[in-house]
């Protein structure tokens, strides 16, 4: 009887959970009911899934309106019928034309029109009117009285109770942007929409029960169901036209890759290893997931694009003969069950990264190429902070009284009421969900219409979108393709064609050649000694610090890095014991002999995600099906269900039955959960070392180009600024933008690294387009004059170019050029140049004496770039004291030291019990890292204050040949006065000489 229920996903509107609507439903035993949320099918199939758990059997709609307005509902009488309103409410989402008053007539649907905006309107065969409590007088004395069989009870849920109303409120004004108090009438719902019981909807409607008899009949009309079981994936299932066809082209491929991954004359090991994946790909039913894979690789390779190949699909001979992947998982000894076994229901995983530039090509190739395909959403959910600011918003608090609030440094009790309001309401909505996004890299190719399963909507990009989620996706069996996109491959390819250009003889270099790289003294060098800065994946200081601890310079040592680095290691308290057993092999006998004997490799520690299905399946006695449940649980998706807490319960009772002790069990699973939610398959780790000795290759040989290629794919795990300083360490000449000579991007000619227009702040693009379009027309400009003839420019765009010194071929003052332009230019207004056939010859002022300093230059790239281009220890107030360098750090173990460093990046992070506490990262006057750590004391007494150089004191640290320093003492060292603004004229102090590293711009 109850035929307009709404969950949360009516987005701003309803204030009702999923679950909880289905336990309010099986409290009351009422088990038919309707979902329709208001312009989305996204709670739908969650629902139907979780429905038999309850006991209820839910029909499912859509309550489309326009703003809070209804203009009708919809039910699916059947499958049919779901598709076919998908399809038209995607129709309205696409194009975001206004819903209409009257429905279209779809097959296998049901129509319900609110009746007191609709009781002159003519009902079809599957239309009907909805009466609510409130609309009875009326109905009284309407026509309507006498045709009751066209009449239904209508009574909407979108909220439990008077709470709820209130929530829903405040949503609606945050959807309204809008003071609560301005919210008007039309814009939210009735206070009488919340949980109601049968037997009061039934005393509402004693005057026409006949209503509410209606009202069940059209539900018992509707039956929708789906197979949430996973046995037969939903994806496209051929690629060709017959699964027949499908195999048969697998297996050409497979073989025909042979010779350019193993030679012309493979082991007999690998062809017997290729067929048993092939055999189980085919049982299965993953032919054509393979084929989809290699046909959009293909399509990559032919335009030129980078990408990489990883996830759990890298142990996959198979994938690695296609080409999807470059890891080769017979070298590795991969672990294929963990990709794909007999007992797994979920499919096989790709994840296939492709350059940040490209992949939006390879989307549109494949919506182009596939018929049904969508991305996949994300439920972007209220967040507190931001419930915090939106809520302040409506309640018509002060910005700083919501910064408080937000902050959490407040006391609760001493708080107004509006303030407590604001507090109470969102912690009430934290995790609501409040709009749709787009998943970082999800892509079904469906056989069936997308339709089928769900109502699609248009980003801005333009693809049709679901909305879903990917765990829902997977349910109902749609299994994603990942498609992701990095800058580190745009820094590999670009890095290639900047060699090219630069080193013509080196026009053939081989970025794939790994197995020459693995061997490669250079990289194992970098390696070793963790010089690896802008290189993919290994250049965060936590890394660096690892690979120092490790003294990992192999191949198989960097594979396991990239999985110890994960934070369930760590966690697990692993990390070390990794560390100890590596370095020391006599530790190795301290690991337990199961464990050690399972994981001969890494040492009896859990290091990748195979670890944990091994551990499951050898120690605690759970089969292959029941051990891949237990590592997907692990993930943090599945955490809380059933099925993951059975599995669990499994695990410990098999080991009371082996006989392991209840602590050893315990301590075990403890490693395994903490462990296993952060792990990286070991043919993923496989996939990051790839491309990590693709980067550290490019940074042995070619440094300088590799950095200007880093620089202008927005640089890695650091700011801007440390790349700049690599490339100067390695010897380039870091020169700031001229007019002549640079490009949006950074350029490399020789050594000189020219920065390019795009990295200055403010600086228009459609600025930077006239300069280089006018000079590539008609050649380099002559002088400043020259430049305003040609370019069209206001005064605020020259004088940015000005001042970064991008006009010193003319050898003039930069300040008298400043002067010289206001003269010059409008400051208001700028007309586009025209062609003239004769250039009338400007009036030339005398400019005043302007004299500018280095320090100066400093000060304008600080403000232009975000960093100047000299050392930053020349501009401190008294120069540096003392001659203790990161060098020098290895001779003071244990001591108390007193340093300076130039602030780099800090890491937050929290102690067990939960107080604050950071690790920095500084740059010594020589450019050395200097690495520290700050425990809860010293972070409170000594905060960083910002960007700037740090007199560091405190105690030496060696721990495995890796130096940090243990900070007690910490102080921001003053800078001097900006010289621009500065009484009097200021001279330099430092011509630039006395610093290392410091760049003067002449070239």
């Amino acid at each position: 009887m109850f035929i307009n229920t709404h969950t949360y996903f009516s987005l701003r509107y309803g204030t009702i959970a999923s679950r909880a609507l289905l336990e309010y439903f099986q409290h009351v035993g009422i088990q038919r009911f309707a979902i329709t949320d208001i312009n989305t099918t996204s709670a739908c199939l969650e629902i139907l899934r979780m429905a038999p758990t309850y006991n209820v059997s839910p029909i499912i709609g859509v309550d489309f309106r326009n703003g809070a307005q209804q203009q009708f509902i919809m039910y699916a009488a059947s499958n049919n019928g779901f598709k076919n309103i998908n399809t038209y409410l995607s129709h309205f989402l696409h194009t975001e034309t206004q819903i209409p008053k009257t429905a279209k007539k779809l097959p296998d649907t049901f129509v319900v029109y609110p009746f007191q905006q609709n009781q002159h309107k003519k009902l079809g065969k599957h239309e009907y009117l909805g009466v609510r409590a409130t609309d009875l007088n009326r109905l009284k004395f309407s026509p309507w009285r006498k045709k009751t069989h066209k009449l239904v009870a209508l009574h909407t849920i979108s909220f439990q109770d008077k709470k709820g109303f209130n929530t829903h409120r405040l949503l609606r004004a945050i959807d309204n942007n809008t003071l609560l108090s301005k919210l008007t009438v039309s814009e939210q719902g009735s206070e009488t929409h919340t949980y109601i019981s049968a037997e009061k909807l039934k005393e509402s409607f004693k005057e026409f029960p006949e209503l509410l008899c209606n009202a069940i009949s059209l539900l018992e009309q509707c039956h929708v169901t789906f197979d949430f079981s996973k046995e037969t994936p939903n994806n496209q299932q051929c690629f060709t036209k017959s699964e027949t066809e499908d195999y048969s082209l697998l297996k050409k491929l497979t073989y025909s890759g042979l010779p350019y991954r193993f030679g012309k004359n493979p082991e007999k090991s690998i062809l017997s290893r290729i067929e048993k994946e092939l055999d189980i790909i085919k049982q299965k039913g993953f032919v054509s997931y393979f084929l989809i894979n290699w046909h959009i690789l293909e399509y990559a390779r032919s335009k030129g694009y980078f990408y990489v190949g990883r996830g759990s699909g890298a142990n996959s001979v198979v994938a690695y003969l296609l080409r999807i992947t470059d890891v080769d998982p017979i070298e590795l000894d991969l672990y294929f069950e963990r990709f794909i076994n007999l007992y797994r229901k979920n499919p096989p995983d790709f994840d296939i990264d492709f350059s940040w530039t490209d992949r939006d090509d390879i989307t549109k190739f494949i919506f182009k190429t596939f018929k049904n395909t969508a991305l996949i959403t994300v439920y972007n959910t209220f967040k507190y902070k931001a419930a915090v600011r939106e809520l302040g918003k409506v309640f018509g608090l002060p910005k700083a009284e919501i910064d408080i609030l937000s902050s959490g440094r407040y006391n609760f009790t001493t708080l107004d009421k509006l303030s407590q309001l604001v507090v109470t309401y969102s912690q009430r909505i934290e995790g609501f969900p409040n709009y749709l996004g787009i998943h970082a890299s999800g892509i079904i190719i469906s056989e069936k219409p997308i339709h089928y399963y769900t109502a699609t909507f248009m980003p801005p990009k333009g693809f049709a979108t679901t909305q879903f989620d990917m765990v829902v996706a997977e349910d109902i069996g749609l299994y994603k393709f990942d498609i992701l996109s990095q800058r580190g491959l745009g820094k590999i390819k670009d890095a290639v064609t900047i060699i090219r250009n630069n080193h013509p003889k080196d026009a053939r270099i081989d970025i794939h050649d790994i197995k020459r790289f693995k061997q490669d003294e250079r990289i194992k060098h970098l390696l070793r000694n963790a010089k690896a800065i802008g290189c993919f994946y290994v250049e965060s200081p936590a890394m660096r610090m690892l690979l120092r601890k490790l003294q990992v310079d192999d191949y198989l040592g960097l594979v396991a890095a990239s999985s110890v680095i994960r934070p369930g290691v760590a966690k697990s308290g692993m990390m070390r014991q990794y560390i100890l057993r590596h370095r020391f092999p006599e530790k190795r006998n301290e690991a337990h002999p199961a464990l050690l004997d399972i994981m001969p490799e890494t040492y009896g520690v859990m290091v990748y995600q195979e670890d944990v299905i091994k551990v499951a399946h050898y120690f605690g006695g759970l089969d292959l099906g029941e051990a891949d449940m237990l590592r997907r649980g692990m993930s943090g998706k599945f955490r809380s269900r059933d099925e993951f807490l059975k599995v669990k319960q499994q695990f410990f009772d098999n080991c009371k039955k082996q006989g392991k002790s209840y602590e050893l069990t315990a301590e075990v699973w403890r490693q395994t959960e903490s462990f296993a939610g952060y792990a990286f398959a070991k043919g993923h780790s496989a996939s990051y070392a790839v491309e990590s000795y693709q980067s550290l290759f490019l940074k042995a040989y070619y440094p300088l180009e590799y950095m200007v290629a880093t620089l202008n794919n927005g640089g890695g795990f650091y700011r801007q600024e440390l790349y700049v300083h690599e490339a100067r360490m390695h010897g380039g000449s870091i020169l700031p933008p001229c007019v002549n000579k640079s490009e949006a991007l950074a350029v490399i000619r020789a050594t000189n690294i020219y920065l390019g227009f795009a990295f200055l702040q403010s600086l228009e693009s459609k600025t930077i387009t006239r300069l280089i379009e006018e000079r590539q027309y008609n050649g380099h400009f002559s002088s400043l004059d020259n430049f305003i003839d040609r370019v069209p420019i206001s005064m605020d765009q020259i004088s940015i170019l000005i001042k970064i010194n991008a006009f010193r071929f003319t050898n003039r003052n930069k300040r008298e050029l400043l002067w010289e332009a206001h003269m010059k230019i409008n400051k208001i207004s700028f007309e586009e140049k025209k062609l003239l056939l004769f250039t009338a010859e400007k009036v030339n002022y005398k400019t005043p004496n302007l004299p500018n300093t280095l320090l100066e230059d400093a000060f304008d790239e600080l403000e232009l770039l975000g960093y100047p281009l000299c050392n930053p220890f020349s501009l401190l107030i008294q120069p540096p004291k003392g001659t203790l360098r990161a060098q020098h750090l290895y001779h003071f173990e244990n001591r108390l030291v007193k340093i300076n460093g130039y602030l780099v990046t800090i890491k937050h992070t929290a102690t067990a019990n939960g107080k604050r506490m950071f690790f920095g990262t500084f740059l010594d006057e020589d450019g050395d890292f200097i690495d520290t750590v700050h425990f809860p004391p010293v972070a409170a007494k000594y905060p960083f204050r910002g960007k700037g150089i740090y007199q560091i004191i405190g105690k030496v640290l060696n721990e495995f040949d890796c130096i940090t320093i243990e900070v007690t003492q910490m102080e921001r060292l003053a800078i001097i006065e900006d010289p621009r603004y500065a009484e009097g004229a200021v001279q330099t102090r430092a011509s630039g000489k006395r610093y290392k590293n410091i760049v003067v711009s002449s070239e």
